[in-house]
């Protein structure tokens, strides 16, 4: 036998993603010794999406993780270029703070808030096995068959399991802008009788910005007087400069080039198993659904401050290449586009989270607590969200104290963990005002 690594930490938690962050931090600051796995610590608390935090109900989330002492809030107020309160004009349960990131910056500051956590370690390896003693956790094994002995672990894979990369006909299996996918541990979830599912997700093209013709569309600006996320964070910080967004339409001749393709999309093909979510549809999907509709919303945002690639909101695709260059360029302001990359769709294990109690942890093995989009969900806010009850009850757990159950007429983050654990979800679970009951009184102020 060759020897082997092996460490004893309070808490484990797989994965860096913004559910895995603010697990962790929630964990060590509660002064459990924790240790973070990922696949590349480059990916810590990655937007591999949309650039921005918050939105409707989505900034409520945000709201209650600063409440509960998480970080999403104050990394996005320390690393925002443009900042809105949406549905101003309507009532005050609506209202709803968002802000675009400069995604670079937001991963590097949540990652050098990570760093110099007391009590919190980070490694890179993957997670290739978790070990269960009679209905138990103990830990959990790495690829290189090293050994982390733990009270608890918090699995927060995100769409790393098994993940498959998918435009067109082309198809390689791997995670998320290019990042090795995590193989090995939805064997050893499935051998410890956890039911696991294929969901699927999609994301548009990136493009050049000096490749896009500003003066067809419609600029959108911040708001003049910023409001921050955390309730920590002093509003004379934030009142900044800030970038403009721009907002352009899909016409008929996109759509017809769409209806023309769509035998080649591998969502219409077959050749995606993976369940996606219905309210947010790639373009293919909306113009087969909402066909009665002669234009759909784009969306162009800036990814950053020191980089050109733009993000194409509204029209995520898992299109051939040839089909999204022909569909982006009948796009007012977009008839030059360059691609930077292309849009696809990706398709991951998660699992079924009526297998979990409302405190996050396993109904089977006791100490196992999941968050994130390995629970079925989509979103980097309800990642955040569950990421940090999922640290909060780890930590209660070692300590023989009772969970944070918060309950839905009180927390919008309640509503969503009791819809995820409660009612079987058949498609990635996206927050909306409209799930909250008692969305009246639970204003985002």
């Amino acid at each position: 036998m060759m020897p082997n690594i092996k460490e004893t930490y309070d808490v484990v938690v797989v994965g860096a993603g913004h559910a895995g962050c603010e697990a962790a931090l929630a964990s060590a600051r509660l002064g459990l010794e924790t240790i973070i796995f990922t696949v590349s610590v480059e990916s810590i608390a990655m937007m591999p999406c949309n650039p921005n935090i918050g939105g409707s109900s989505k900034g409520h989330l945000v709201r209650e993780i600063d409440a509960l002492g998480g970080e999403m809030g104050k990394n996005i107020d320390a690393t925002f270029i443009q900042s809105k309160m949406l549905n101003a004009s309507k009532g005050p349960a609506v209202h709803s703070l968002r802000a675009q990131a400069d995604k670079s910056d937001y991963s590097r500051r949540m990652r050098q808030v990570l760093e110099n956590t007391e009590h919190l370690h980070i490694r890179q390896a993957e997670v290739s096995e978790i070990i269960v003693n009679d209905g138990v956790i103990g830990g959990v094994k790495t690829v290189s068959g090293a050994v982390y002995e733990a009270k608890s672990v918090i699995l927060c894979t995100g769409v790393y399991l098994k993940a498959r990369c998918i435009y067109g006909d082309v198809s390689y299996h791997t995670g998320p802008n290019g990042l090795q996918a995590a193989n090995h541990l939805t064997e050893s979830l499935i051998n410890n009788g956890i039911e696991v599912r294929r969901f699927k997700t999609g994301t548009p093209a990136r493009v050049d910005k000096r490749s896009i013709d500003f003066s067809k569309m419609t600029e959108q600006f911040g708001d003049k007087t910023v409001v921050p996320f955390s309730f920590e964070t002093d509003p004379a910080t934030v009142q900044k400069d800030q970038v403009s967004c721009w907002l352009t339409y899909t016409n008929e001749e996109t759509h017809k080039i769409i209806k023309d393709n769509i035998d080649r999309s591998p969502l219409y093909s077959g050749d995606i198993q993976g369940t996606g979510p219905r309210y947010c549809p790639s373009i293919e999907d909306k113009v087969v659904r909402f066909a009665d509709k002669d234009r759909h919303q784009v969306f162009i945002e800036p990814e950053g401050l020191y980089t050109n690639e733009m993000y194409l909101g509204g029209m995520s695709s898992s299109m051939p290449e040839d089909v999204q260059y022909a569909m982006y360029k009948t796009v007012p302001g977009l008839e030059h586009v360059r691609i930077v990359r292309n849009a696809y769709a990706i398709e991951y294990d998660c699992i079924n989270a009526i297998q979990l109690k409302s405190s996050l942890e396993f109904k089977k093995i006791k100490g196992l607590f999941a968050g994130g989009q390995f629970n079925g969900s989509s979103g980097y806010e309800e990642a955040a969200a569950q990421g940090i009850i999922a640290g909060i009850n780890a930590a209660q757990y070692v300590k023989g104290k009772e969970p944070l159950i918060l309950d839905r007429s009180e927390s919008y983050i309640g509503v969503l963990i009791d819809d995820l654990v409660t009612k079987e979800s058949f498609e990635p679970y996206r927050m909306m005002t409209s799930r909250a009951e008692y969305r009246l009184i639970l204003t985002q102020d």
